[in-house]
């Protein structure tokens, strides 16, 4: 068989593709790419056995069918340093032969054959799934807002991803690793159905690239795996086991004390005293006055401290909290809008963070439980 594609397309298909291979895989053949022809459409396709990508591009002058799997980091490094111009692939269906020709020079190797790479076929039930669509950007927004909060503790598996808590008008995204949880709900689409699954952390970064530019993606719901379909791409990946935790459990009704403050100017400080805190436990500690807060924090280990003040508007009489920097900078540095909304009830209960203003159809929640401040 024997097919024309252009480098840079090629390039851009497998450099994505990729992304689902391991550094080390269990099996060998699992360190390739599987390419099928059929008619003028290549088909590239990786996988992990947990997760299973499929990118489809049309070629030219295709002569011939079959399958066939090539070293995907030799393809990749090749394909990188290629300029752009058309290439021949030319296969011998016999002894599996590939020569690579182009304007300069060709490239000669062995392919293995594609029937030993392992399927990718459905064996999950017909029953239980369903299929939605939604927009990609709203996805991906889903993603992006919630993948920072994920978990990584082996004994709390179920919060090692995030959880997709599907609504017949909404989709929910929720992550947590009990010292911080994001809720972002959004009703932009409507998928029309009921059901929930656990994403893990791999599934969610692939997502993110790979379907960065696509317009509507197609989701398909299954007992044990969910299926992410654009016009150029197909996920497949398996999702965790269990149940996730109860998250509206968790997020306080009341309270009462509101901040608001300019976000870059918040979080630029707490970027500042943040160098000073002790490694151990990170701890800013924040004293609210109606018209400003100070923070403050110390490292008695190499004697060093760092103050700092930054205006705000707070409906509450004075307190005294403490967060941890770092969980700070990532929820500041999420939240996209130019104010940030700080609502509190009192210096033992979580912070709940908000954007001071949304588009239709989004809302957003960070919560954080605060650290325990003896003085200031």
């Amino acid at each position: 068989m024997k097919f024309n594609v252009s480098s840079k397309t090629l390039y851009s298909y497998v450099s994505a593709v990729s992304k689902v291979i391991n550094s080390k895989n269990a099996l060998t053949v699992l360190n390739n790419f599987l390419f099928e022809l059929n008619d003028n459409t290549l088909t590239i396709t990786a996988s992990d056995l947990e997760n299973t990508l499929v990118a489809s591009l049309e070629v030219m002058n295709a002569d011939g069918e079959g399958k066939f799997c090539v070293d995907a980091r030799r393809i990749v490094d090749l394909l990188k340093e290629m300029p752009d111009q058309g290439m021949e692939f030319i296969v011998n269906d016999d002894n599996l032969s590939v020569e690579i020709k182009y304007n300069n020079g060709n490239y000669a190797f062995i392919a293995l054959n594609g029937n030993e790479y392992p399927s990718n076929e459905d064996t999950d039930a017909a029953e239980g799934v369903f299929t939605f669509t939604y927009p990609a950007d709203q996805l991906l927004k889903g993603i992006d807002n919630t993948l920072f909060a994920v978990g990584n503790d082996d004994l709390r598996p179920q919060m090692m991803g995030i959880l997709w808590d599907i609504k017949p008008d909404s989709i929910t995204f929720v992550a947590t690793d009990t010292r911080k949880l994001v809720r972002y709900r959004n009703s932009v689409g409507e998928p029309g159905f009921e059901g929930s699954f656990i994403l893990p952390v791999k599934p969610a970064t692939v997502i993110k690239n790979v379907f960065a530019k696509e317009s509507e993606i197609k989701v398909t719901v299954a007992p044990k795996s969910v299926t992410f379909e654009s016009a150029a791409y197909k996920f497949k990946c398996r999702f965790i086991k269990g149940a996730f935790p109860d998250y509206n459990r968790v997020i306080p009704t009341n309270n009462p004390y509101v901040i608001t403050v300019d976000r870059h100017s918040f979080l630029n400080a707490v970027r500042r005293v943040g160098v000073f805190v002790d490694q151990g436990h990170g701890l800013v500690k924040f004293k609210i006055e109606s018209d400003k807060m100070t923070l403050r924090a110390t490292d008695n280990n190499f004697c060093t401290s760092a103050r700092e003040e930054v205006a705000c508007d707070f409906t509450g009489k004075e307190m005294v909290i403490g967060f941890s920097a770092p969980y700070l900078i990532e929820i500041s540095s999420t939240i996209s809008t130019d104010e940030l909304v700080i609502k509190l009830s009192d210096p033992s209960r979580p912070g709940v963070f908000l954007p001071s203003d949304e588009k239709e159809g989004d809302d957003l929640l960070m919560l954080l439980m605060p650290m325990t401040v003896t003085d200031f």
